[in-house]
């Protein structure tokens, strides 16, 4: 089985359990909010820590703080909105959590992943002949990688609180309260099956990048040894 397929596996069960648990909490209190964030975010930095292009090491020192920040940033945008939406119409309260998961994975993506940011990352030749590293290269592969994120996310977050909303209001739904929080599992459910490969599929594995873009001393080293050649170099987006 190729690693991509087995890694998406991987995000689809811990991501069913994860987003699940958190989305079947309608009605949150903070210190609920605080804890779903917190579990969601561990969950987050260790799929992007072991999605992370391979080849470019990441201290524990430098796990910490994008673990950190990454979790505050979500705490504080799920807080915040929360507080702010408690008298807003019930289906922008039931939005927030995918507010606070789309501005985490801004932030978490980047943070776990900021050796690539920082020393650039592998980029080859058609052959995959390696040519250089490229820290422009790193920014474009995870930038994608965070939009595929949200993206994966958005149905599921998004569509899903506006069909409970309305199935809610007949009377066998009210019967059957108990059964919302499965019913939710399921439906989210779905929606991952279906959005994690599509979600991952929006931009190729192996990305490409014009010479033209790279970096000056990089574009230099490469046309002074292969000329016009080499007119775009490719590299691994990570997942």
């Amino acid at each position: 089985i190729l690693k991509p397929y087995r890694e998406r596996k991987r995000v689809i069960k811990l991501a069913l359990v994860i987003k699940c648990s958190r989305s079947s909490k309608l009605s949150m209190t903070v210190p609920a909010v605080v804890f779903w964030q917190w579990v969601n975010q561990s969950f987050n930095a260790l799929v992007n820590y072991t999605n992370r292009n391979a080849a470019s090491p990441i201290t524990p020192k430098q796990i910490g703080v994008a673990y950190v920040t990454a979790t505050s940033t979500a705490l504080v945008t799920a807080v915040g909105l929360n507080l702010y939406t408690k008298k807003a119409p019930p289906l922008v309260a039931r939005w927030v959590p995918f507010a606070a998961v789309a501005a985490a994975n801004c932030v978490n993506i980047p943070m776990m992943r900021q050796q690539e940011i920082l020393n650039g990352i592998a980029v080859t030749d058609e052959d995959g002949k390696i040519l250089g590293h490229s820290r422009k290269a790193a920014v474009k592969g995870i930038t994608q990688v965070v939009i595929s994120r949200v993206t994966m996310a958005a149905p599921g977050m998004i569509i899903l609180p506006i069909i409970m909303q309305r199935l809610e209001k007949y009377r066998f739904m009210q019967k059957i309260t108990f059964l919302h929080g499965p019913l939710q599992v399921m439906m989210v459910g779905v929606f991952l099956i279906f959005m994690v490969p599509a979600a991952c599929s929006l931009f190729p594995q192996r990305c490409s990048m014009a010479v033209s873009k790279l970096e000056p001393e990089l574009r230099e080293s490469i046309i002074s040894q292969y000329g016009e050649r080499v007119s775009y170099v490719y590299f691994n987006k990570g997942l």
